[in-house]
């Protein structure tokens, strides 16, 4: 890959990583319930779905996946189910006692394993993002050219800004308003609208073709 092409390649994946959806909205629920530097195991789930993503895409599956109307849309559907299901979770979450540093989690701190989980199924059950990446690697992807190194290329370079972005950013913009957190009011009030955020973007994953 040429430093030009991968000049393109960084650019894209800013713009990209920089638009909000589903990952952005657990990355900031994450960051305000457990803490800014716990949050980058739901991080991770994230980019563990990345990869597999353009597995998929690199393997065929994700030009069969975006040919046929039932698998697509089995997809979608699951996907909004398992982002309805978190909203609905997190609306009837119970509030918990947290303590006074920002950078601390809650007392009732989830298992690394649980947001690792979390991030990961809320990034791959989004069919939108393999129809995405069908078209999205192509334009960086040579086929006169070993194929493999261009690929590592790609996944390491999605990734880190992906990271960077959600951590650095997203989660860093939640961290103001994690003292709402110390009182029970406020942490039903943040609850209750990444809640709704979550069902929202499962509303537009079953409504946008």
């Amino acid at each position: 890959m040429s430093l030009a092409v991968w000049f393109s390649l960084l650019t894209a994946c800013v713009v990209i990583s920089f638009t909000p959806g589903a990952g952005a909205i657990n990355t900031m629920s994450n960051s305000l319930s457990q803490g800014w530097r716990r949050s980058i195991w739901g991080i991770v789930g994230q980019q563990l779905a990345l990869i597999v993503h353009v597995v998929i895409v690199a393997a065929g599956v994700g030009l069969i996946v975006s040919r046929s109307e039932i698998l697509f849309n089995v997809i979608r559907y699951a996907g909004a189910a398992y982002l309805v299901f978190l909203g609905i979770r997190l609306i009837l979450a119970k509030p918990a006692v947290s303590d006074d540093d920002d950078d601390e989690p809650a007392s009732s701190r989830e298992s690394h394993w649980s947001m690792i989980r979390r991030g990961f199924w809320v990034n791959l059950l989004n069919p939108k993002a393999i129809v995405f990446f069908l078209a999205f690697i192509p334009q960086f992807i040579r086929l006169d050219q070993p194929q493999l190194p261009q690929y590592l290329t790609l996944i390491l370079t999605v990734m880190v800004v992906d990271v960077l972005v959600m951590w650095f950013f997203f989660a860093a913009a939640a961290r103001p308003f994690r003292r709402l957190t110390a009182s029970p009011r406020g942490q039903r009030t943040l609850n209750t609208v990444f809640g709704a955020l979550f069902i929202g973007v499962a509303g537009l994953l079953l409504l946008l073709h």
